[in-house]
């Protein structure tokens, strides 16, 4: 076994290598960039090495550097973790050729499942069953559209090189085969810098099961069942599951099966997980499932399997690495319950589910959950990087015991700082076809107008912040203040929109607020009292404000006058940034007449492509902005003319 390990990666997954390290005794290196330099996998590391500038080109993607940060500190093998260089085979081969071990399978592994098309091929000579369609060996765009027409609408388009839905566009007709296949593939050039993309039949009602698997350098191979990912939105999954809802013992062989035959035809060392298409529009059947692709590296759901088999695939990692046999046999492998595994992201869900950055002001984790996370209170959500904030992994002895616990698990999550899916996880985790197991990859994008729906606070609610913010306007510490009896005007800001009230402190902790709505009275003790009735939220004060959680979280800050009339000037006929991102098209010229809906520009962040399109009819007054111009949240892009009244 290895005395100290670098770990080539950040965030959460820097995180959860880290702490199997600290119990078997492992020291660790951990490399940062200059937006990292305070992360919590630097503070938790033994030792840590700057490797960079913030984004990721200059620092996570250089592996020469990294190889020689592991040199330098006197580690023996490199951990990848999950995306940038995990599934790069020059990587692993560079990592072998300068005396350290890979903890992740060889360069010949990766290489054979890292492009999509050839994958494919490769598992149909292996005999496992794969999805109809052309693997791209040809890209022409006649061919590609000629061959999506031999398959049969609707289709999906995919980078060979992909992976997180990047680069991803589902195809309904043929007219829209052409716009399509050009948007994948510039995201895919500036995801992976590989814009080939295959094409292949899209299943209806499809689900997402996949099975992880582990080979180690002795020729043996397991599977450890699978989980179901089939809850996704653009192809990026949202909350996981293990083991599949009506998973019968036949399917899950048969499936386990096909999978250790993937990783067997690659002589597969180490953990790995092969994804399958299947059909949803029945029960399971043997051959219902479809070979997608194998992701040659630990998954971020992982957790979910650790959950159900006890087993800590980290460790196994290490293990296999360091060429020691598999731990286990596959007839000493069991599945013990259920788990779920739910992604929190800094994301604006109500915008399209727009990446968001921020300052997290507070963060606090319920301890019935285990929270995979690589941020504290205080840290950033730069755009530099992924905007996931955590995972929470929850496990019960079945199904409905298992969701009641993620539930309750959501409900007492507190993020505040950053725009989050939070309400949208909750939601989806009482939504009735998934509570009975109903699932597939397009339950969310169905029913997206009431998940994404996000409730006001109540009058009760909106009341209780407007005491807390006078209270934070008048005295920033703890505690409340013994307020003269005079009524006080309180403008305040909650979902974006600006609000007044005003707020009388009657004394002995009582006090009215007067909402555009009701008029209500309110107590304090140790707790809000409204009518005799203790109100069932948590107050969080903190510098952006305050937040009540109850359990949905609701977010209000004082509204400065000046700085919200400047940043509203131009209205509607301004179209703004609406997160920090590269610019990375302009659509459209100055005096160019736009309809409703056309494209105005995109916008690069966090490795996917945004477009901004037009309010309105109208006409483009001044472009403000150039192709490859870094800008912040908010930044104007584009100016229109005014709408006609």
């Amino acid at each position: 076994m290895f005395t100290k390990i670098l770990i080539a990666n950040r965030g959460e997954i820097a995180c959860r290598v880290i702490d199997t390290c600290n119990r078997l005794g492992i020291a660790t290196v951990a490399v940062y960039s200059d937006a990292d330099r305070s992360a919590r996998h630097v503070a938790m590391a033994s030792e840590a090495v700057h490797i960079g500038a913030a984004p990721v080109a200059d620092s996570y993607l250089q592996g020469a550097r990294i190889i020689q940060a592991a040199q330098e500190t006197g580690a023996q093998a490199i951990h990848p973790g999950y995306g940038f260089l995990s599934e790069n085979p020059e990587f692993a081969e560079a990592v072998a050729a300068a005396g350290l071990a890979f903890i992740g399978p060889s360069g010949d592994a990766i290489r054979a499942m890292g492009l999509k098309d050839a994958a494919k091929a490769l598992m149909v000579q292996a005999g496992v069953p794969a999805v109809p369609g052309d693997h791209g060996a040809d890209q022409d765009d006649a061919l590609l559209a000629r061959e999506a027409a031999k398959i049969g609408y609707p289709v999906l388009i995919k980078a060979v090189a992909g992976g997180g839905g990047k680069g991803m566009r589902l195809v309904e007709t043929a007219d829209a085969f052409q716009a399509m296949l050009e948007s994948a593939r510039s995201e895919a050039k500036t995801a992976f810098g590989n814009d080939a993309v295959l094409v292949e039949k899209f299943v209806t009602n499809p689900r997402h099961i996949e099975i992880q698997v582990f080979g180690d350098s002795h020729g043996q191979a397991v599977h450890l069942f699978e989980r179901d990912c089939s809850l996704q939105r653009r192809h990026q999954k949202v909350i996981e599951e293990a083991p599949a809802p009506d998973m019968t013992e036949d399917v899950r062989a048969a499936m386990g099966a096909a999978a250790v035959k993937a990783a067997k035809a690659i002589e597969y060392c180490g953990a790995g997980t092969v994804e399958f298409i299947v059909d949803g529009s029945g029960p399971l059947r043997t051959d219902g499932f479809w070979f997608m692709e194998m992701n040659t590296r630990l998954q971020v759901e992982h957790p979910v399997t650790e959950a159900i088999t006890g087993q800590d695939l980290v460790e196994w990692q290490l293990r296999v690495a360091s060429g020691e046999p598999l731990p286990k046999a596959q007839d000493e492998l069991v599945i013990n319950g259920w788990a779920f595994e739910a992604r929190l992201y800094a994301e604006d869900v109500p915008k399209g589910f727009l990446p968001a950055t921020g300052t997290l002001t507070h963060l606090k984790f319920p301890a019935s959950a285990r929270a995979e996370t690589g941020v504290r209170a205080g840290d950033s959500i730069t755009p530099y990087y992924d905007p996931m904030i955590a995972k929470l992994v929850v496990h019960g002895p079945n199904r409905e015991q298992a969701l009641q616990a993620l539930r309750h698990a959501l409900d007492h999550t507190e993020v505040s700082g950053a725009v989050t899916n939070l309400q949208f996880l909750s939601k989806l985790a009482s939504h009735t076809a998934f509570s009975r197991g109903d699932v597939d990859t397009g339950l969310i994008d169905r029913d997206i107008a009431v998940l994404s729906h996000e409730e006001p606070a109540s009058d009760l609610l909106r009341a209780v912040a407007v005491v807390e913010l006078a209270e934070l306007e008048d005295k920033p510490q703890e505690g409340f203040a013994l307020w003269q009896p005079l009524r006080r005007t309180i403008w305040y800001e909650s979902q974006g929109e600006a609000e007044t009230a005003a707020v009388l402190c009657l004394g002995q902790g009582r006090y009215r607020v007067e909402l555009d709505t009701a008029t209500l009275e309110l107590e304090h003790r140790d707790a809000w009292f409204h009518d005799g009735r203790k109100l069932d939220c948590r107050v969080v004060h903190h510098r952006g404000g305050v937040s009540i959680f109850a359990p949905e979280a609701h977010h209000f800050s004082l509204v400065d006058l000046l700085e919200r009339a400047n940043a509203e000037e131009g209205g509607d006929s301004v179209i703004r940034a609406p997160m920090p991102g590269l610019v990375k098209a302009l659509m459209v010229a100055a005096g160019q007449v736009v309809a409703k809906g056309e494209p105005l520009a995109i916008l690069e962040a966090m490795k996917m492509e945004h477009t901004l399109v037009a309010p309105f009819d109208t006409e483009v007054a001044e472009i403000l902005v150039a192709a490859g111009d870094q800008v912040e949240d908010g930044a104007m892009l584009v100016r229109l003319e005014e709408a006609e009244t």
